[in-house]
């Protein structure tokens, strides 16, 4: 259950007050924003008196967020800021870097600057629209989902260093460290500074051991922090997604997940309802947006997810190592055909489940 208070009880009035003034026509030269900076100029004053007050101020001050955030909406409409992008120098380099990196298969190197990069030129049209029909074109798309993927092996990796104090600052330093840079060198989509977001506020919670870490704090947090930077976040359907996917994994997976007996034992079938709590846990919320803005619905979405999911972060996991070897001149061939080898995997999964067709 969730508690309206903190974090979560001024955050989301914000939020609402930013999607609010997002779904207002904006009219010419942008006047239909007006009144909302008039009316959150004439309340800033209000608000400095009513938190300096003593008694009840919970309405006022939830009202004050509400107009706070459309005020920050039309405010970035008003100065007709543009969609918020870092230069494309460091973006394209990385880019043309796995293109010159010697596959043996054509489409790995394509897959793989898709996955990393979010540009999908290279990739055959057979291939895209297996992705599409299998209802895994989340895959092709850069999202926090990849930094997350990054994010679970480098803990794994470093799960190494122990538990010690040391130790976790190291890993925290070196998860936000590599998650700061990925977020960069891929381009900074909104959903990739959503995901930077959640691995920084979680890693500061895991270097204060005597609080308890709210998942709930982090992701209002994160929204919040996000739209107060950048109102003009909440236009893009990646940042959408990302947030309603979230949600659906913070609020209903935990249920979901419970409903499994626990075990002491390693139980694949654990690890299959596990995947397929995940997924359904984020269907279940994205599903309307993506019904709104595409009619359509993945009707196969968990057999995708729970061969594509391990599959991609498979070959995210050997590309990367290859990358990083190749760049310094020892990548060992073995190492470029497992990649291609899970890559023709991927490929193969896909392309079947497209060709799926519900029993009538």
């Amino acid at each position: 259950m969730i508690v309206a208070g903190g974090i979560v009880a001024f955050s989301i009035p914000f939020a609402a007050g930013v999607v609010v003034a997002a779904l207002l026509p904006p009219g010419e030269e942008g006047s239909t924003y007006w009144w909302v900076s008039l009316a959150g100029s004439a309340c800033l004053g209000l608000a400095c008196a009513v938190f300096c007050s003593k008694g009840r101020r919970s309405r006022t001050a939830y009202a004050m967020c509400f107009i706070l955030g459309a005020l920050a909406y039309s405010c970035a409409r008003l100065r007709g800021a543009g969609t918020f992008r870092l230069p494309g120098l460091t973006l394209g380099r990385f880019a043309a870097f796995i293109d010159a990196t010697d596959f043996h298969h054509e489409q790995t190197g394509a897959l793989l600057k898709a996955f990393l990069t979010g540009r999908r030129d290279g990739l055959d049209e057979t291939v895209a629209n297996s992705f599409r029909e299998s209802g895994a074109s989340h895959l092709l798309a850069l999202s926090g989902l990849h930094l997350g993927i990054v994010y679970g092996i480098l803990a794994k990796m470093l799960a190494l260093l122990g538990h010690s104090r040391t130790a976790t600052l190291v890993r925290s330093l070196t998860a936000i460290s590599a998650a700061s840079a990925f977020t960069l060198l891929t381009g900074a989509s909104p959903s990739a500074i959503r995901a930077f977001l959640f691995i920084l506020l979680n890693e500061i919670s895991r270097l204060q051991p005597g609080r308890h870490r709210s998942a709930i704090n982090i992701y209002c947090t994160a929204l919040t922090i996000q739209l107060a930077a950048y109102p003009l976040a909440i236009d893009s359907l990646g940042f959408q997604l990302s947030y309603l996917a979230m949600l659906g994994i913070y609020l209903l997976f935990p249920k979901m997940n419970a409903w499994y007996p626990d075990g002491s034992r390693f139980n694949p079938l654990r690890y299959i309802w596990t995947s397929m709590a995940m997924s359904i846990s984020c269907q279940v919320f994205t599903a309307p947006l993506v019904w709104l803005r595409f009619h359509s619905f993945p009707l196969f979405f968990l057999l995708t997810n729970l061969l594509a999911l391990p599959l991609t972060s498979a070959m995210m996991l050997c590309g990367l190592a290859a990358l990083a070897l190749s760049a310094a001149g020892c990548c060992p061939d073995i190492m470029k055909s497992l990649t291609d080898a899970i890559g023709q995997a991927l490929i193969f999964c896909l392309e079947t489940i497209s060709t799926l067709r519900p029993i009538s």
